[in-house]
């Protein structure tokens, strides 16, 4: 499953949102690193739809525009457990095999990842 797949279904799992409001709640639980585009966003949203991970909660109207409101399924709550114990499982074997790494190289548990950027 991809990050944003995984960000999505984590937001929908707290509460039903529609469209602005899972790009906000994925933009905060990934601390910016995932940013979703409106076009990337409806097609993953349409493909979980088609998929039964997620359903229409409900649609309402807002300054002549429909808002659809988007809830996790039940197998959508179980697809999204069953990723979160896949990470955790493989987190836990990176931080496993950085313990048992020589002291020369770099500590995970005093020196941050940042990736380096280029322009």
């Amino acid at each position: 499953m991809q990050e944003p797949t995984f960000l999505i279904l984590t937001a929908l799992a707290a509460e039903s949102l529609h469209g602005y409001g899972l790009i906000r709640s994925v933009a905060d639980l990934s601390n910016g690193d995932v940013r979703l585009r409106t076009g990337t966003l409806y097609g993953a949203l349409d493909r979980l739809t088609d998929q039964g991970l997620i359903e229409i909660d409900r649609s309402e109207e807002v300054d002549g525009r429909l808002r659809r409101y988007y809830r996790l399924s039940d197998r959508g709550a179980a697809v999204l457990a069953e990723q979160a114990e896949r990470l955790r499982r493989h987190a836990a074997a990176a931080e496993t095999n950085l313990r048992r790494r020589p002291a020369a190289g770099m500590s995970f548990t005093t020196t941050a990842y940042a990736p380096e950027v280029t322009a």
